[in-house]
């Protein structure tokens, strides 16, 4: 806790220990509400669409804002970060954040919903990259343990929002407008400790400049935490864009293929907790990489291959292959030396990647259509898979992004 320690003496007069505690806070308050404007409306999509009078466009258009707002807005907020400080840019985050998901929840128009719902999603984009940057400014010793807090928190806060939604709208009457806007109240809430945190924003080192879009474009280390974090991502957006369909077309029924999307999304609670704290303890996070796609790859031959009976067991093996998402966020502090290191990394790396995922579920939903079966996004998705085992092979060697400058121009 040395930059605390500094921070105590230097700027805030308090004891560290506080500090510290308020920015554990403030992390947990803020990753519990980086997925709610996006996994709220699923359960609701229909009502919403009815509701507001939708058109197909306006539907797909919303489904596709999450990674759209997250590649573009992500790519950008490393420069805000050292314009407006990163405690202030976090509290504007959480803010605006809160205003979309209040607005979208009051309107009664498909554009107005469309736009607060960007406005909410650039709220959540800044608050993906700047959260690992404030974890390896403020705790670099303990970054294993505090990447453990976001990635579980943010878990939490990813399926609160996607089992909790309709259970709302049912106590509300069928009114999806209340379903949505309670989240809006979560936000309000993480806004408090950053109030607090204002009077502690840490100094900006000008040097990170160097790390700009130039230096990130030349280095391979960038490029291979960028199509990691893009190929795990678009394994996540189709499994859960496609898994319940993928059940039901093998013979379960509605109900028992929701409950195993359920335990599906639940699991990656317990493994956000395990990945970064293991992660951590090796300077070579290679071994991890792999075990991961070994899951991946028994599950989705699983589901392509066994009988349908073990569907769940093969469910179960590709959730634990999940843990490559918190794994993706360990590497962004493993790999660099400094906060603006891991800012610069953190926006290039999720930008690409967001945009590397998107076109995930285009492609097994076009694929679908087109043959009427899923062998086609079995094959994808282990293409995909052998993909992330050679990203993560390169990005998970002990090496450091800054000591990629001296490539030349």
């Amino acid at each position: 806790m040395s930059v605390l320690t500094q921070e105590r003496r230097s700027r805030t007069g308090g004891s560290s220990g506080t500090l510290a505690w308020l920015l554990v806070a403030g992390i947990i308050l803020a990753a519990l509400n980086l997925r709610t404007a996006v996994t709220s409306v699923g359960p609701v999509l229909d009502q919403i669409s009815s509701g507001l009078g939708m058109s197909g466009v306006g539907v797909g258009l919303l489904t596709t804002l999450p990674v759209l707002i997250f590649a573009t807005v992500g790519a950008v907020t490393p420069a805000l970060a050292r314009r407006t400080g990163e405690h202030r840019l976090l509290l504007a985050a959480l803010v605006v954040l809160g205003v979309g998901l209040l607005v979208r929840a009051l309107v009664g128009s498909a554009g107005i919903f469309l736009v607060s719902s960007a406005l909410a999603l650039s709220g959540g984009a800044v608050g993906n990259v700047l959260i690992p940057t404030l974890i390896k400014r403020h705790f670099p010793g303990r970054a294993g343990t505090m990447t453990t807090v976001y990635t579980t928190a943010l878990a939490v806060g990813t399926m609160l929002a996607a089992a909790a939604t309709v259970p709302i709208e049912r106590a509300a009457d069928g009114n999806w407008h209340v379903a949505l806007g309670v989240w809006a109240a979560l936000a309000a809430v993480a806004v408090i400790p950053w109030l607090a945190l204002l009077r502690s924003e840490p100094e900006r080192d000008a040097g990170s400049r160097d790390l700009g879009t130039g230096t990130l474009v030349r280095s391979r280390l960038a490029w291979a935490v960028a199509a990691y974090f893009g190929t795990q991502s678009m394994v996540a957006y189709i499994m859960f864009g496609f898994l319940a369909k993928i059940l039901i077309d093998g013979g379960y029924t509605t109900g028992q293929a929701g409950l195993l999307l359920g335990v599906f999304t639940a699991i990656s609670i317990p493994v956000s907790m395990a990945v970064p704290a293991v992660a951590t303890r090796f300077a070579d996070q290679r071994p991890v990489v792999a075990a991961f796609v070994v899951f991946y790859l028994v599950g989705f031959l699983g589901l392509w291959l066994a009988p349908p009976a073990l569907a769940w067991l093969s469910t179960l093996l590709i959730a634990i292959g999940m843990g490559s998402f918190p794994l993706a966020l360990t590497m962004l502090a493993l790999r660099t030396r400094t906060p603006e290191a891991t800012a610069a990394l953190s926006g290039f790396g999720q930008s690409v990647g967001y945009l590397i995922a998107g076109a995930g579920p285009l492609l097994v939903g076009v694929m679908h259509e087109a043959t009427g079966g899923w062998a086609t996004s079995y094959l994808l998705l282990i293409a995909v898979v052998l993909v992330q085992l050679v990203a993560g092979w390169y990005a998970g060697r002990d090496r450091y992004l800054e000591d990629e400058r001296a490539l030349p121009r």
